[in-house]
């Protein structure tokens, strides 16, 4: 089962008012009329949720993605290998690997409303079962904490089921991430980034074609 590899640095994801007139317009003009209807959707549960509390907010962004979105591998989606795609060239292909679809939840939440520091892109290690010596694969998953000190759910494509990390014993944490910085951990309590803004490209050049369709 072919998962993920090897992550880069997030930059700042500034909160703003996303255009999404602009959105539409550039995915219509990349993709055509075809990906419209699932635009529209994910405009319209974005809306929804917006009064909504946390929980409804993570349960309507994971099960839209694992739903709407086909997993697959880089090169067979995009041609390249290591490509980070934006939310809309998501909903546009309707098909993405693990980086893909965490990157859509977390951009999802966000616009949501959820708070920046209740949310970790973490990087694992993923065991294909739950035995001690099982082997792993590289693999991305999106982190939500609703205090400092609790126990992370944990949104993944692999399973639709939002679970605690603690149901989750195939994953195995290396880091973690938000658009404030890398964490050497995953534990919410450290607040403080341990690497700063722009230490890889790969996450800068997402967000200026983010930018660039509409996102804020």
């Amino acid at each position: 089962m072919l998962l993920c590899l090897p992550l880069v640095w997030l930059g700042s994801l500034a909160r703003g008012a996303t255009d999404y007139d602009r959105l539409l317009s550039t995915l219509t003009q990349r993709w055509g009329n075809t990906p419209v209807p699932k635009f529209q959707a994910w405009r319209a549960l974005i809306a929804a949720a917006s009064a909504a509390p946390d929980a409804e907010r993570l349960k309507k962004a994971n099960d839209f993605f694992n739903r709407q979105m086909q997993f697959g591998d880089e090169m067979s989606i995009w041609g390249q290998l290591d490509y980070w795609a934006t939310p809309m060239e998501s909903i546009g292909k309707g098909a993405g690997d693990c980086e893909d679809f965490v990157i859509a939840k977390y951009f999802t939440l966000r616009e949501m409303g959820v708070s920046n520091e209740k949310l970790r892109l973490i990087y694992v290690r993923a065991k294909n079962s739950y035995t001690d010596n099982a082997p792993t694969v590289a693999h991305m998953v999106l982190a939500y904490y609703a205090q400092p000190d609790a126990e992370p759910l944990v949104l993944d494509n692999l399973i639709g089921e939002i679970r605690p990390a603690s149901r989750r014993p195939d994953l195995v944490p290396v880091f973690s991430f938000n658009s404030a910085g890398i964490y050497a951990g995953v534990s919410a309590k450290d607040s403080t980034p341990a690497a700063g803004v722009g230490r890889l490209s790969r996450w800068e050049d997402l967000l200026k074609r983010a930018r660039a369709e509409g996102f804020e």
